[in-house]
Order: C-alpha cells, then sequence, then structure tokens
C-alpha cells in the first residue's frame, strides 16, 4: 500500500496527531459534562480520536485497525483523556479554538480515510462513505456509547456535509494521480486545500447560521383514498331536457 499524501512528511503527521489530541479532547470533554469517571474518559476520547478508523479499517479488512496497532495513535488518544480530566474548565471555553480543530479533525481524517480506501482497490462510492465513516464514525460511536443524540443528527449546522464534500473531491484527486493527471505534489497541494475548504464551510456554517432546510411544512394533504375524490356527480343525458319540462308544467 502505497503512502498517503498528507502523511507524506513530518509537518502533515503532526497535523494528524494534533487532530487526533484535540478530537480526544472533545471526546472526553463529553464524559466530564456528565460526570463520569477517569476510565470513562479515557473510552470516550479513545473512541472519538480512532472509532471511525477502526470502523474504517474493519470495513476494508485492514486488519489489525490503526486504532489498536498504531502505538502514536493510540498513545496520543489516551494522554488526551488524561489530560482533559485537569484542563477541561480551559476547554470548555475555547469554543472557537476546538471548533476549528474539530472541523480541522474532520477534513484530515475525510481525506485520509477516502486515500486509504481507494488504495486497497474500492470504488470511488465506496471509498466516499468509509472517508465519512473515518470523520465521523468516532462522533458517533461516542454518542450513542453516553446516550446521546449523535452530533451529526443533533447539530444542525453543517457538519456532515462538509466531510461528504471532502471526501467527493478527494475522490477526484486521487483519481487524477491514477490516471497520471496529477504528479505528488500537486496530489499534496489539492488534499491540503480540501481539508481547507471543508474547515471554512464548517466554520462559516457555525457563524451565519447556515443550515440545511428541513421538511417542507404543508397544512393540507392530498391523497388518492379521500372521499372527496371518488364522489363525482353523476350527469344524465337528459337532464337538462327533463328539468325544461318541469318548469313548463309548472307554468301551466
Amino acid at each position: 500500500m502505497e503512502e498517503l499524501a498528507l502523511e507524506s512528511n513530518a509537518f502533515f503527521m503532526g497535523i494528524e496527531y494534533l487532530a487526533v489530541f484535540c478530537s480526544g479532547l472533545m471526546g472526553g470533554l463529553c464524559a466530564v459534562r456528565k460526570n463520569y469517571d477517569l476510565f470513562a474518559m479515557l473510552i470516550t476520547a479513545w473512541l472519538t480520536a480512532l472509532g471511525g478508523g477502526i470502523i474504517r479499517d474493519v470495513m476494508l479488512g485492514s486488519l489489525p485497525p490503526v486504532g489498536i496497532s498504531d502505538r502514536g495513535f493510540v498513545l496520543t488518544a489516551l494522554v488526551s483523556g488524561l489530560a482533559i480530566a485537569v484542563i477541561h474548565p480551559e476547554v470548555d471555553k475555547l469554543k472557537w479554538s476546538m471548533l476549528t480543530i474539530d472541523a480541522l479533525a474532520v477534513g484530515l481524517f475525510a481525506v485520509n480515510g477516502t486515500s486509504k480506501a481507494l488504495d486497497l482497490g474500492t470504488s470511488g462510492m465506496t471509498a466516499v462513505f468509509m472517508g465519512m465513516f473515518t470523520a465521523l464514525g468516532g462522533g458517533l460511536v461516542r454518542d450513542m456509547l453516553l446516550n446521546d443524540v449523535p452530533m451529526i443528527i443533533r447539530d444542525k449546522h453543517l457538519y456532515a456535509v462538509p466531510s461528504a464534500v471532502g471526501c467527493v473531491l478527494t475522490v477526484f484527486v486521487c483519481r487524477g494521480v491514477q490516471w497520471k493527471m496529477l504528479d505528488f505534489t500537486a496530489e499534496v497541494a489539492l488534499d491540503c486545500a480540501i481539508v481547507v475548504l471543508v474547515v471554512v464551510m464548517r466554520l462559516l456554517s457555525v457563524k451565519f447560521s447556515i443550515m440545511l432546510p428541513g421538511a417542507v411544512k404543508r397544512h393540507n394533504t392530498y391523497l388518492p383514498s379521500e372521499s372527496r375524490y371518488l364522489k363525482r356527480p353523476v350527469i344524465h343525458p337528459d337532464a337538462h331536457d327533463g328539468g325544461d319540462d318541469d318548469k313548463d308544467q309548472s307554468r301551466d
């Protein structure tokens, strides 16, 4: 398996470790808010940071999953769980900073997850789903574990949509590399641009309350089985003539 573009140098690997750490902080903070113990903080931090990658690797048959085999990622996630037990008041107040880093993590995981799926020979559509599982699966598992409505449903701002856009664009970039239309440098640059786009979409949606429309409000229903559609006036051919005869008789 080839090395993924955003894992090709120390700089991008450092950003990915930062994303894992901050995702763990966000997950552990959910356990803190529910007054759970340290073990629960560690579990939620680990699942939030690496749960999506575990789901992706299991579904792709890439075993053992990175979430339990990569020592650096696992230790980073567990350290974030320990850290949140101490610095949770400060983290709770850093709304925009944590929101930005969380969006960065979603973008990075979406691009890397999609790229890994394509590298393993999946179709573009499958790769998009794998990328979204990588980006959103950890938070989904965390919320289900803590008996919360999942963030991808609870948050009305654009959350899953930016990751889906990032995954689709990553498929085009990877296809361009496979078809020799893009070189490795262009792939890295475009992947970085996709991550930035995901972050910008997420932050703008929160800043300006951009939300997807819901169901169309309807006040009347029109069903074929309604009685008013079954009742039709019966018109006889000679009804008009009969009416004139009655009028003439009444005049006489």
